[in-house]
């Protein structure tokens, strides 16, 4: 894993509120990756320390935020426009303080989700693709697909990165919508793996095993995107 130090930095998200950020700047970086947290946890949460530490040691730089609810310590996610406003505010400073650098945006569920709604509203400057770190397309228990729909309002090219035991996301559907967004659409699969990417013992492997094997998969990704 990389010993970069992450640069604490504030992000104005609208007239009167601010959140917290950490930049993690490679040398000789090959990209960005903005990168955007899940409802429970927050940017400094393990699994977003590590998926930046990973990433920064392949050289692509992360920008982390938090949303404003957490930010503030609330545990009820922001409305869709609050936490589009910080989307794009993340995407925003990542064009500044990363000049030059081909830029994906997404993160970790609630956080792939946010991100793509706001690209489909309008497309995020700058942002030649998405990646998604376990999509959260229904509630557990729940099978559906309503929540991709906005998905078709995305030119871009997605990456989606989903266990087959992830109970947000049934993967028979999940397969079903790569296919349908394809040729934009690609879908990297963590066999055995929910939606924390944590594997039961039985596989021989352990979570780092399968973090490493989805970053990696990121990294070849990202180097084959078309670049503006």
């Amino acid at each position: 894993m990389s010993s970069i130090v992450a640069q604490p930095l504030r992000l104005q998200v609208d007239a009167t509120q601010q959140v917290s950020a950490l930049l993690m700047h490679p040398p000789q970086a090959r990209a960005g990756y903005v990168l955007a947290h899940g409802a429970g946890a927050g940017m400094t949460h393990a699994f977003m320390e590590a998926a930046a530490r990973g990433l920064a040691a392949r050289g692509v730089a992360t920008l982390r935020y938090q949303f404003v609810y957490m930010e503030r310590g609330s545990k009820r996610p922001d409305t869709p426009a609050l936490a589009h406003a910080a989307v794009r505010a993340a995407v925003s400073e990542a064009q500044r303080l990363l000049p030059g650098l081909p830029l994906v945006a997404g993160g970790k569920s609630f956080g792939a989700r946010m991100t793509s709604q706001a690209q489909a509203q309008a497309p995020l400057p700058g942002v030649i693709g998405l990646a998604f770190l376990g999509f959260p397309l229904h509630p557990a228990k729940k099978p559906a697909t309503e929540r991709a729909d906005h998905l078709q309002q995305v030119s871009c090219p997605m990456w989606f990165w989903q266990g087959t035991r992830d109970e947000l996301a049934d993967f028979a559907l999940v397969t079903a919508l790569v296919e349908r967004l394809a040729p934009r659409a690609t879908l990297e699969v963590a066999p055995e793996a929910d939606h924390s990417f944590h594997v039961p013992a039985r596989t021989g492997r352990n979570d780092a095993d399968v973090l490493n094997d989805g970053l990696d998969a990121l990294v070849r990704w990202i180097d084959q995107l078309p670049r503006a």
